[in-house]
């Protein structure tokens, strides 16, 4: 474990404030800063960073920690990594850690490999004898210049099942690491040997915007399948968090992204002069991978591909987008199925003025529902109708409805006051839904039904209301730490993220102090959020005194002894169910 000393320096060092500001925009509200929370899709902020304390809270989703936890979830790192992150951001070496091998391979180690790994490929591309297949389908038939292929790093994965292992092996990397960095695979006919993950294919490296090689995909030079093979989440990479070409798009993103399906089309872009386009990891666009586009531009021309599965594709991408608060349209390219082909065909002037007439999402809604129903037909009309009073009844907006409702009647060819009536209809079903839902929610909230991250909370909620009001307090307050190492021992919890909780505070001060950023060390990102809130619940009450924690520490100890007698010599199945019919009612 990093002392806390150091893990203290670091984060004097690196104030939440400004990393998270460099993040997301902050306002002053009250003693605290708020903003749109960068782990959600949201309008109205909740995420609250607290100055004075150094964590942040987001209310709408419940993500909490502190400057480390922030790092280790923005960038994708783990703790070791998240520390060196703020080390290298605060110009200060962090200390040897001699338990680093223990943990399994580091990020650093993976990057390394990949970088390896990636002048290997360029290498075999420009071989004259071994990367001849490559340059031909990259030059001659995908006519991309020697220039392009430089500026993206491609590469060629020979026809071979050893030659980049043994390449990796010589330069040092571990059989561990090449699987652990998804370059090779365990064979499944001897678990002793492995081969390479990537024959016979163009190599495409996925870069971070800092630079960092973190992954690979590989496409085929012939039909077989799978067409695409990208790299498996690493140590160094998450798919769903990681933008192809996002490390040059970024710096021309000030006007709009333009997002695409494939590394090809992107390229294809890029050499026509569109420097802001970007794509997806060979997956559907994630939440986070529309929150990072929003980090860097407030709206996105989506050009995916124009056949069905194209089509479907986009509208998941509009839905996502608008959730993170992005402003996104879509190209409809009727004469080309692809970006790369309608500029082959076409040139890179018509598709500049073809980024001018982006549908807005409503109007590509609009095109769906014209292509699945017959208008002319009474019955489809009336299904295309009830489609479209659907959609415009989850805008929050009366203004954006007021629009849209007279587009639909316009389309549909119907008085706009059937339209609105229709709406209204909807909005009251709606509403009435979500109440339902809020209702059901609070009642299994209350009981510890919902509660993923410490389910033992179902078994017995007041025990775990007692064991948050002590941990919060003494995650507070050093002086409420102390107290509860000299009042508590493990043996007086009941459940067993807050047994582990009070079991890692109190070893960590007991060896030189605690900080909240050592939880990342041990506890994942949903523990340390439950932690944090906690710690911000208890903040916000007025009484935080010693006989405060006093009572609820001797509640405590009797509320936990007399479960563990009940657990131990069983309970009347009616009367556990009368009982939790009570606690809920409270």
């Amino acid at each position: 474990m990093i002392p806390a000393s150091v893990i203290e320096d670091l984060k004097f060092r690196n104030r939440i404030e400004d990393v998270v500001g460099s993040y997301v925009t902050l306002k002053r509200s009250g003693r605290n800063l708020l903003g749109l929370c960068p782990f959600h899709s949201e309008k109205t902020p909740s995420f609250s960073v607290n100055e004075t304390n150094q964590f942040y809270h987001c209310f709408g989703c419940g993500e909490g920690g502190d400057v480390i936890t922030f790092v280790m979830k923005t960038e994708n790192l783990d703790y070791r990594g998240a520390l060196e992150f703020l080390a290298k951001r605060a110009g200060i070496t962090l200390p040897d850690d001699d338990n680093i091998s223990q943990r399994g391979v580091g990020r650093q180690r993976v990057l390394e490999m990949n970088k390896c790994a990636a002048r290997f490929f360029r290498d075999m591309l420009f071989d004259p004898e071994i990367g001849r297949e490559g340059r031909e389908y990259l030059m001659e038939k995908r006519g991309l210049s020697s220039a392009i292929v430089k500026r993206f790093g491609l590469g060629y994965a020979p026809n071979s099942f050893n030659m980049l292992r043994d390449h990796l092996q010589r330069n040092g990397f571990t059989r561990e690491e090449m699987v652990e960095g998804y370059l090779c695979q365990v064979s499944k006919k001897n678990e002793k040997s492995i081969y390479d993950c990537f024959r016979n294919r163009v190599m495409f490296p996925i870069i971070d915007v800092t630079g960092n090689i973190i992954a690979f995909g590989g496409r085929v030079l012939d039909d077989s399948k799978p067409k695409y093979l990208n790299s498996a989440d690493t140590p160094a990479f998450r798919k769903s968090k990681n933008l192809f070409a996002l490390n040059y798009a970024r710096n021309f993103s000030e006007d709009n992204l333009i997002l695409c399906e494939g590394y090809m089309d992107v390229i294809a872009l890029h050499a026509a002069g569109f420097q802001n386009a970007v794509a997806t990891l060979g997956t559907a666009i994630t939440p986070d991978q529309a929150r990072l586009m929003k980090r860097y531009s407030d709206k996105v021309i989506i050009s995916y591909d124009s056949d069905d599965a194209g089509r479907k594709a986009a509208s998941r991408a509009l839905g996502l987008l608008s959730e993170a608060g992005v402003d996104a349209t879509v190209l409809k390219m009727s004469e080309a199925k692809d970006p790369d082909e309608f500029i082959s065909k076409f040139g890179a002037d018509k598709y500049r003025t073809l980024l001018s007439e982006g549908r807005s999402e409503f109007d590509f809604k609009i095109d769906g529902v014209r292509e699945k129903y017959d208008f002319a037909v009474p019955e489809q009309k009336i299904k295309a109708a009830a489609a479209l009073t659907r959609e415009i009844a989850g805008y929050y907006s009366s203004v954006v409805r007021e629009i849209y409702m007279a587009k639909a009647a316009k389309a549909l060819e119907l008085p706009l006051e059937s339209i609105r009536n229709d709406v209204n209809r909807a909005m009251s079903k709606k509403r009435y839904e979500e109440k339902q839902k809020r209702r059901t929610d609070l009642v299994r909230d209350i009981s510890g039904l919902s509660n993923k991250t410490n389910p033992d909370k179902a078994k017995n909620p007041k025990c775990t209301n007692l064991e948050e009001i002590v941990l919060g307090m003494m995650l507070s307050r050093e002086e409420f730490l102390k107290r509860g190492c000299e009042r508590l021992s493990s043996e007086d919890f009941y459940t067993s993220l807050n047994k582990r909780l009070f079991e890692f505070i109190t070893a960590a001060y007991k060896e030189g102090g605690f900080d909240i950023g050592q939880l990342a060390s041990e506890f994942g990102s949903d523990e340390i959020s439950a932690a944090i809130k906690y710690k911000a619940d208890r903040e916000r009450m007025s009484v935080n005194t010693d006989s405060a924690f006093d009572e609820s520490a001797d509640n405590l100890k009797r509320e936990c002894a007399m479960q563990k007698k009940k657990d131990e010599g069983g309970s009347d199945p009616l009367d556990t169910i009368l009982r939790r019919r009570k606690e809920m009612k409270k």
